[in-house]
């Protein structure tokens, strides 16, 4: 600036002094010094824009802008198809050639590989000659909106939502850095056009500043193209945001109308539940019919959730039945222990709170049924005589699939309204006994100890009449003997209670056992051994004469 105002004081010194001095009077020298003062001023200036334009590229080079990649890999693909044309017109001319060098040869065969490489290149650049930016301004793929039809499907159309929000962002971000790109470039021209004012011999500036002009016009027709683009995708984003907003206040009120229904079949159930502890005060009937309830409540639920949410259900119905086959070979044993469950429930061969006996890989597990559910019936095993003469273990929980009722052997021992079975024990006594005081001493102990069960029994026999043919309704006590090989055999068979019969068995045999030993007439036979033995004769000396013998 300083020397600006130092030129203009010189120019208007010579001007004042014009008519003193004749123009032919001024010096050369002086003239050389003004016009290197004008030279300083215009490098100073061209060195300051030159760095403002140093200072601009490395702003866009910072950005890293996919804008500024892809329009580079538009410019290589302009280039390498440049190439490519020369390098075809070459081979063309040398392979029109008859008689060709040595080295003509080899330029050919090196610029037919070099072809055959650019090509390849071609083939990879090709998008990027016509529209350098069609990526970049393509909107985000749209995927198949969903119908939502279902609770999940809401999760689904909000997930929906946040995805396409974010890359219209992304979107939006692309348009701003490019709005951001064309202001650099902008700055880039008016400083070269500067420059050019400046220094007009110059044609390097010119060539730099046409090269921008048309990246500036490149940029340009592309952010044309992404405002429309744009405000197109906004407006179809809004009429999808809409729609999946619509539909989701719809499954909600849906969900809210079956969830109201759900509520009040629970408030049903409940209060049945309620009449049916108050009104049935038999265990085992209250027991059956709540699990009656509750499996028809969560029947009644699947059925509600079924038909609202499956529309053609004629056409679930057809697949169900073609799958139907594999899934029944799949979910054999699963599909028959429903079957067993139904025949159990409703065929009442098996309740809650039955003792029965079950066989199982060889093993026979006696005990109480503390659950049926639909795949398995659960029993607590007891104390009994099986587990006495076989297991040797008893309190364990057995869980039995209920397809067993139809291949294996299981004995309920309280079917019905018959709690009462059968025992026996068994006494041998010696063949010389009165086995006839011994077979009374026998009934009359049962007869004593069993009365209360077997007058029960004949109550309950009488009213399985009903229900089933019965000829031999015998209850008293039955004594048998039988003659085996350590003597006679006592068998006195009584009824006693399903649950505690190890109980009376103990007490008859040990009242049977008192009554034979304090009978003189009766002896109790067990198995013994006589052990016979013998003098050893005298053995003769050898050699012996006869008088020795005497």
């Amino acid at each position: 600036m300083k020397k600006i105002v130092f030129l203009l004081l010189i120019a208007a010194s010579f001007l004042l002094s014009n008519d003193t001095i004749n123009d032919k009077n001024i010096s050369e020298e002086t003239l050389q010094k003004i016009k290197f003062a004008e030279e300083g001023v215009k490098r100073e200036k061209i060195a300051k824009y030159t760095s403002d334009l140093k200072e601009i590229e490395a702003r866009i080079a910072k950005k890293d802008s996919v804008w500024m990649k892809s329009y580079s890999s538009y410019l290589t693909s302009l280039d390498v198809r440049e190439s490519l044309e020369k390098i075809v017109d070459r081979i063309n001319f040398l392979q029109k050639k008859k008689s060709k060098t040595l080295s003509e040869a080899d330029e050919l065969s090196a610029l037919i590989a070099r072809e055959k490489i650019l090509t390849s290149q071609i083939e990879k650049l090709k998008k990027k000659d016509s529209s350098p930016f069609s990526d970049l301004l393509t909107p985000p793929n749209i995927d198949e909106i969903p119908n939502i039809k279902n609770p999940f499907d809401i999760f689904a159309g909000i997930s929906l939502i946040k995805t396409l929000d974010r890359d219209f962002n992304d979107y939006v971000l692309k348009k701003e850095e490019l709005k951001e790109l064309i202001s650099l470039l902008k700055s880039e021209i008016r400083i070269y056009a500067e420059i050019i004012t400046l220094d007009e011999e110059d044609n390097t500036y010119q060539e730099k500043v046409e090269l921008k002009i048309k990246q500036l016009e490149r940029f340009e027709s592309a952010l044309d193209t992404m405002k429309v683009t744009a405000d197109v995708y906004q407006k179809r984003l809004d009429i999808i945001e809409v729609s999946i907003n619509k539909e989701v206040e719809a499954q909600i009120f849906k969900i809210a109308k079956i969830g109201v229904v759900i509520l009040m079949v629970f408030v049903f159930f409940f209060l049945l539940k309620l009449f049916v502890k108050k009104y049935i005060t038999d265990n085992e009937r209250f027991y059956m019919a709540n699990k009656i309830i509750t499996f028809g409540n969560f029947t009644l639920i699947i059925l509600i959730l079924f038909f609202n949410y499956i529309e053609n259900v004629s056409y679930l119905v057809t697949i169900l039945g073609f799958a139907s086959a594999g899934i029944a070979i799949a979910m054999k044993d699963w599909f028959m222990s429903i079957l067993g469950w139904l025949v159990i429930v409703f065929g009442g061969s098996i309740h809650v709170g039955d003792r029965i006996r079950v066989d199982m890989e060889g093993i026979k597990y006696v005990g109480d049924v503390m659950d049926i559910s639909l795949l398995r019936m659960t029993i607590l095993e007891d104390i009994t005589l099986t587990s006495i003469m076989q297991n040797r273990r008893a309190g364990r929980i057995i869980f039995v699939p209920n397809n067993y009722v139809f291949t294996r052997m299981i004995a309920n021992y309280t079917h019905s309204s018959l709690k009462t079975v059968w025992d026996g024990v068994h006494i041998t006594i010696t063949y010389d006994s009165n086995h006839k005081k011994a077979m009374h001493l026998a009934k009359e102990i049962t007869k004593k100890f069993s009365k209360g069960y077997t007058d029960i029994t004949r109550k309950q026999l009488n009213k399985l009449r009903n229900q089933y043919s019965l000829k031999n309704t015998n209850v008293e006590p039955r004594i048998f003997s039988f003659i085996e090989p350590n003597g006679i055999v006592i068998d006195a068979w009584y009824l006693t209670n399903a649950y505690a019969t190890l109980t009376l068995r103990s007490v008859i045999s040990t009242e049977i056992v008192d009554a034979f030993m304090a009978e003189d007439d009766i002896t109790i036979a067990y198995p013994t051994q006589m052990l016979h033995l013998e003098q050893p004769a005298k053995r003769t000396p050898p050699f012996a004469t006869n008088e020795e013998i005497i």
